[in-house]
Order: C-alpha cells, then sequence, then structure tokens
C-alpha cells in the first residue's frame, strides 16, 4: 500500500468458520467450492452453516472467560488468538501492548424467549406504545443489554490476549468490515501507528438474527445453492454462516525490522455508499475495481449476498472487469456472514498469495443493501 507512504503488509492471519480453523483448513474448502457444514433442520426452512467445533482452551485458556462471552465472541477471540499466533507475536507483551484493534461486528444475542412475549402481548394490546414502552422497562435484564454491546470483543480480546493499544468498533452490516479495514490499513500508511489487528466475528446460529433478516426479505428460505446460481424466482437470499477472521497489519518496514516475514501486500481499501438503484451496484463496482488499483487478477473472491437483483449486477460486472478470471463466492464456502465477509476475504486472499502462489487477488463486498467495497491483495 503506497498511498500515505508505506506499504502496509499482512503477518498475521486467523480464520474460523464451518470450514475448520486456519489457513490449510480453508485453502481446502475453497479448493473445494462448497461449504463443509450444513445445517438444514435447527433453523428451517432456513439453511446456516455453523461453525466447526472448537477447541476453545487452545485460544482461551480460562474457563471463566469463556462462560462470559456469548458465542460470537468467543469466535472472534479465538479468530484474534490464530492471528497473533500466525503472526509469531503471540507471547510478545511489548509487541500486543503497542498493538492496535479495530473491530467488525453487531450487536450480541438476544432474548429470544422475552422477545417473542413482547411480540405476541403487542398484538392484542389496547395501547401497543404504553405495552411496549413498559414491557422494555420491566423485562429487560440490564446485564442482557451489556451481553449485547458489540464492543464487547474488542474487550474480551484485550483481556484474554493482551492486546492493550486503542480499539475501535465499527457496526453497520458489511461496510463495517470494509470499513474496519480501511482504517486500519490507512492508519499504518500514514505513520500513525506501526501495527493493528482488524476483524470480526458473526454467529449465525441464532433465531433472532433469522426474524430481523426474513422480516427484510434477505434470507433464502431453501437448502444450499450456489449463490450466483440463486437467480430464479423464488431463489434469492443469503444463507447465514457462523465465521471469524483477524488479521496482524504491519508497516513493512516495521515487519521487517523484526524479522517477521510478510504473506501479502494490502493496497489501498476502496469503499463507496452510493442510492441503490438498477444499474448502481455494477457502476459503484467498476468505479472501485479502479481506485482500488486492481489490474489483472489471479482469482476473484466475491462476498455476494445471493439477493437479487444485485448478486447478477455483481457477476456482469465482474465478467466485464475480469472476463476469465475464476471467481468464487464466499457465501459457497462459508456461507454469508455480514460484517466479518471484508476481513475474512482479506484474510482468504492473502493465504491464497502466501500459499497457493499467486500473484494478485481482489476482493468484492457488496452489502445486501448498502455499501459496496474493493480490497486488493498482492504478492509481497
Amino acid at each position: 500500500m503506497s498511498t500515505g507512504g508505506r506499504d502496509v503488509v499482512v503477518t498475521g492471519i486467523g480464520l474460523v468458520s464451518c470450514a475448520g480453523e486456519g489457513i490449510a483448513a480453508h485453502l481446502a474448502a475453497l479448493k473445494a467450492d462448497a461449504p463443509a457444514r450444513i445445517d438444514t433442520t435447527t433453523f428451517a426452512p432456513y439453511t446456516v452453516h455453523p461453525v466447526a467445533p472448537l477447541a476453545l482452551d487452545g485460544q482461551i485458556p480460562k474457563k471463566s472467560d469463556q462462560r462470559q462471552m456469548e458465542p460470537w465472541q468467543r469466535l472472534g477471540v479465538y479468530a484474534a488468538g490464530l492471528a497473533l499466533d500466525s503472526a509469531g507475536v503471540k507471547d510478545d507483551a511489548a509487541f500486543k501492548a503497542a498493538l492496535h484493534l479495530v473491530v467488525a461486528c453487531g450487536g450480541g444475542e438476544r432474548d429470544t424467549a422475552v422477545d417473542g412475549a413482547i411480540l405476541t402481548g403487542l398484538r392484542d394490546a389496547s395501547d401497543p406504545g404504553a405495552y411496549l414502552n413498559e414491557r422494555l422497562l420491566n423485562d429487560l435484564r440490564p446485564t442482557l443489554f451489556l451481553a449485547q454491546l458489540s464492543n464487547l470483543l474488542a474487550g474480551n480480546i484485550a483481556i484474554v490476549h493482551g492486546v492493550t493499544g486503542a480499539s475501535r468498533t465499527f457496526m453497520g452490516e458489511e461496510s463495517s468490515g470494509v470499513d474496519a479495514l480501511r482504517i486500519a490499513a490507512a492508519r499504518i500508511a500514514s505513520g500513525q501507528i506501526d501495527h493493528m489487528l482488524v476483524g470480526g466475528s458473526y454467529s449465525a446460529e441464532r433465531p433472532d438474527v433469522m426474524v430481523v433478516h426474513e422480516m427484510g426479505g434477505y434470507l433464502r428460505a431453501r437448502d444450499f445453492r450456489p449463490v450466483f446460481s440463486r437467480n430464479g424466482e423464488g431463489e434469492g437470499g443469503f444463507i447465514l454462516g457462523s465465521a471469524a477472521a483477524f488479521l496482524v497489519l504491519e508497516s513493512a518496514d516495521g515487519a521487517a525490522a523484526r524479522g517477521a516475514p510478510a504473506l501479502a501486500r494490502l493496497a489501498p481499501v476502496a469503499s463507496d455508499r452510493p442510492r441503490r438503484t438498477p444499474g448502481s451496484v455494477g457502476r459503484s463496482l467498476s468505479d472501485l475495481w479502479k481506485d482500488a488499483g486492481v489490474t489483472r487478477p489471479d482469482a476473484v473472491i466475491s462476498g455476494a449476498t445471493g439477493v437479487a437483483p444485485i448478486t447478477a449486477e455483481e457477476r456482469t460486472a465482474l465478467s466485464d472487469l475480469a472476463p476469465g478470471v475464476a471467481v468464487t463466492a464466499l457465501g459457497d464456502v462459508t456461507g454469508h456472514s455480514l460484517e466479518v465477509t471484508a476481513p475474512f476475504g482479506a484474510a482468504l486472499a492473502a493465504a491464497l498469495v502466501a500459499e497457493g502462489g499467486l500473484r494478485e487477488v481482489a476482493v468484492t463486498v457488496i452489502g445486501h443493501r448498502r455499501g459496496e467495497g474493493v480490497v486488493r491483495v498482492t504478492a509481497v
């Protein structure tokens, strides 16, 4: 990354999803081009890609820490630990004391029993507004509200792994992941900071998120089908997947000074948020492709959701921008993980460069409602 004066490199990668954990498991899943785990019964008629079983003790040693976290936090803390291990800094207290953190994630889990009771009672309430206020005041536990705070992931990473630099938490579906990467890389490039830990986590195995996305008409209420094949009547929508991804980013000079191998180079992250109109996704993607400096990628990792008509627009645009280049939908490997899409795509791209021998990989992130991003990852 040359904007701002300094190259930004990836020195650590932590990945967790239905494919398992670590780089090797995900490169194997990428080659298979199919989700490793599919659950069609727990949330029927909706399909979910559940996270693979994890030996949490490996990255979260204290049982007390594990118990006080919700699943999405455990996934994130675990993946962050993998990234620190990958970068060779897990036991470097001085490095972690100066390590800044940027997290992209949503809110915590809901008390679905309370939510259901409130919604049921609301239908017959004579004064729905008064009823709702009373129930919200009396039925929701303050401790539950605190457990839902998105910045608890950053706090738990600090507690468990000793990452004590400044932290920022971004919320806002897919765009938050794009901006987390963009801000982290730009701060290193500008010389404001030497190294950052950036990423996010998402737990899809939750009835409350099913309700939220179904109310918006975004979920696919059918069995698994490849993302770019969900273009028929009633076929559109995303299939959620539990996942977490973190990257250790450093200035190239800083990584070289401590003798850390650079896995890949991260170019300036391009993002946009235009109003959605017919054709706007294709136009935005074309502009961002140029802004990100993508030239002749060996592969494209797409964060396409499967939502119509934007997924078809993205596929058409990619056919023009990268003719003949293999395009892999992240949803076909891990499912759709909203805030984690950009960090996961970037981490997988870095793994392809580091261990797959590719020279350039482009990552696209088209939000299911708003927001677009393009990430360019190249060999060092």
